[in-house]
């Protein structure tokens, strides 16, 4: 998985008043979990761009005066108003430890039922998934290109060795369904076939009343 550098100070205090001060120059203040304890420190709102405002994901590589910490982001807030960041927390991976993220779903193709007429439903463009650092996937690929309408793929056709997926395997993650303006049509051709064939069945009673 593909990572963003963060540079970042180590924080001395962290009361309300320096907190404020922080924010108001620019900087988000943040926790970093999963070590000995708990580190706090700072960096550039602007530097958390790509890592917040993003539908990929990625792990960040954390430097705090002159030391580097591989991190996941596990929490953040944002201001009611402003949606400005107010804080953020992360968690240190380890190589030996297996880390819980939520991956994104990339089609894959193209679907012939959605080519004929169907609606394709997206139920999961993300799944929670656990690996160990170095074997998180960028992205999970779901082959839509043999889905006709009424098929789907489910959490068990993903399955891969280097990661588990956190969800039931019957899960769906995409489906294409019947779209609704193809159903209303089908269901306006029977009525004027019934239509058709009633006038036909009058007008042959008709004829055989005359002879």
């Amino acid at each position: 998985m593909k990572s963003i550098t963060i540079s970042g100070s180590q924080r001395e205090s962290v009361g309300k008043v320096s907190t404020k001060a922080l924010r108001n120059a620019g900087k988000v203040p943040c926790v970093l979990y999963g070590g000995d304890k708990p580190l706090h420190f700072s960096a550039d709102e602007t530097s958390f761009k790509k890592l917040v405002y993003t539908a990929n994901v990625y792990t960040a590589m954390i430097e705090i005066d002159g030391a580097k910490y591989h991190a996941i982001l596990q929490d953040i807030q944002f201001h009611p108003v402003s949606d400005k960041i107010l804080h953020m927390d992360f968690y240190q991976l380890f190589d030996d430890k297996l880390v819980t993220m939520d991956i994104p779903v990339r089609l894959v193709g193209s679907s012939p039922g959605v080519i004929n007429g169907g609606s394709l439903s997206f139920a999961k463009r993300k799944l929670s998934v656990r690996a160990l650092p170095a074997d998180l996937p960028d992205f999970i690929n779901a082959d839509i290109s043999k889905l006709k309408i009424g098929n789907k793929v489910i959490v068990s056709e993903l399955a891969d060795d280097k990661f588990s997926i956190l969800h039931p395997e019957n899960t769906v993650v995409v489906q294409v369904r019947t779209a609704r303006a193809a159903i209303e049509e089908e269901e306006e051709g029977e009525g004027e076939e019934g239509e058709a064939g009633e006038e036909g069945t009058t007008e042959a009673g008709e004829e055989a009343a005359a002879e």
